[in-house]
């Protein structure tokens, strides 16, 4: 999952089957379109059932818990987020965090691999672990008549994993197998490359698996180290959304993580980012007909103020699908690219800022060039008062379909604790973006965009992209 900035998923999936269309249909419709899909969003944004009534207390074990009542299925979603993450691990032994979160389920002191994903899939449930740069989240789905059975082995896989050794060689096996795999994606190369010249030794800057090197040398002790030091309840969040009551909650607390005991974090050296001192250029030879490219630098904090003026920036630039400049134009006018985006990942450290597109591998250079002039564009030349209406509306009416099923609140309501942005975030963030103007998204632009110190990387035929004599 990645932050409360990203774009919801629903309307990615409309952008991208708007993209399947022929490009001389879509030059003359996507005005209309945009229309259309503004006026929809803004039509769901009207009404308000989408605002979240929320509970917040802290456990006396530390735990952060967070609960919301909603009554309209019999469901419940259930999210404990985990402050463990690839940063709290040795960096050679990189995936450590990632291993452990993917063992949780795979036996406990009183349950095999195989009778956990019995029980879970007989109740018709899903659970499951993930880890993400900056926490672990374990994540529960049932029916509210099986919340009983579903919260106990939450609890299980929580309180008791065991780790056997027969499930350590098969899930590293198949981590291996996977990476092996993506090595052949050129998206893939490209992102792994972006990452390590940007951060450096910084966590942010390694896979969050590891690499083959790294996952061989983590033990079983290692992975009982990580588990006691950083799953502890003063280290984590837990969300409860759904058909479910506080005093209901309550109980399933009292009865199935009474015994969770907090205990000390330690604390973890993690190395400076670097700042880029000059352009960087990283270039893969492949036998490819389109080039891969990335281009951009370190962006913000979560937590920066100016997380809302660079949202409303970024859509403009790249954000925004067809509505974006460089959509304009890189497909629209040059027919260069079936698609081009920019995004901020924004992280509890220092994001990135990242342009990506693929184009032919002849084209490579001319695109880079007009990224680079679109950048420097937006940080010089105000943008238009459509622009900025149009920004304003699709984030401030999206923002509803961030928040459109329980699974999705169960997240936000960890997320919005974890970067600390209040128990009512969903009721100002609509103001937050409403009070950027067109002197903040200039300002942003030049102080977050840096059109001569970037990392540049590109996967392609390098002879015919122009890279290589």
């Amino acid at each position: 999952m990645k932050t409360v900035g990203s774009i919801f998923s629903g309307l990615k999936v409309v952008m991208h089957k708007l993209q399947s269309l022929n490009s001389s249909i879509v030059n003359r419709q996507s005005s209309i379109l945009k229309l259309a899909v503004i006026a929809v969003i803004l039509l769901l944004g009207c009404t308000q059932v989408w605002a979240i009534e929320a509970r917040r207390e802290v456990r006396p074990n530390g735990l952060v818990l967070l609960h919301a009542e909603k009554n309209n299925l019999p469901i419940v979603k259930v999210t404990l987020l985990i402050k463990a993450s690839p940063s709290d691990e040795p960096p050679e032994k990189a995936g450590l965090a990632n291993l452990v979160a993917e063992l949780l389920p795979e036996g406990t002191k009183t349950r095999t691999s195989e009778q956990i994903s019995e029980e879970i899939e007989f109740i018709g449930g899903d659970l499951g672990a993930s880890v993400d740069r900056d926490y672990t989240a374990i994540t529960l789905s049932v029916l509210k008549k099986d919340i009983e059975e579903g919260f106990k082995l939450l609890s299980d896989i929580l309180l008791n994993p065991v780790f056997p050794e027969d499930e350590i060689r098969r899930e590293k096996d198949l981590i291996k197998g996977s990476l092996k795999q993506s090595e052949e994606d050129p998206e893939f190369v490209a992102e792994r490359e972006f990452r390590k010249a940007v951060y450096g030794p910084h966590p942010y800057g390694r896979l969050i698996e590891g690499s083959p090197d790294t996952i061989d040398a983590i033990s079983r002790e290692d992975l009982l180290w990580f588990y006691r030091a950083f799953y502890r309840p003063n280290n984590a969040i837990l969300s409860i959304v759904g058909d479910i009551s506080y005093k209901e909650v309550a109980g399933l607390l009292r009865g199935y993580l009474s015994g969770w005991q907090a205990g000390g974090i330690p604390r973890v050296d993690i190395p400076p980012i670097p700042e880029l001192k000059e352009k960087v250029v990283v270039t893969v030879d492949r036998s490819l007909t389109q080039a891969n490219i990335l281009l951009g630098h370190l962006g913000i904090k979560r937590s920066n103020p100016d997380y809302y003026a660079v949202s409303v920036m970024n859509y403009i630039l790249g954000g925004g699908g067809f509505a974006s400049r460089l959509m304009n134009r890189i497909r629209d006018d040059m027919g260069l690219a079936y698609d081009v985006y920019s995004t901020f990942d924004t992280d509890k450290d220092r994001g990135v800022f990242e342009v990506g597109v693929q184009t032919k591998n002849e084209a490579a250079k001319t695109v880079i060039d007009v990224v680079i002039e679109e950048i420097k564009r937006i940080q010089k030349e105000p943008v238009s008062d459509e622009e900025l209406r149009d920004a304003k509306a699709y984030l401030t009416g999206s923002f509803p379909r961030r928040l459109d099923t329980m699974g999705k609140i169960a997240s936000f309501l960890t997320l919005t604790e974890f970067y600390q942005l209040g128990i009512d975030y969903d009721k100002l963030y609509p103001g937050y973006i409403k009070l950027v103007t067109k002197e903040d998204v200039q300002r942003v632009a030049a102080k977050y965009l840096d059109p001569e110190k970037y990392v540049l990387v590109v996967v392609a035929d390098l002879k015919k992209a122009g890279f290589q004599q």
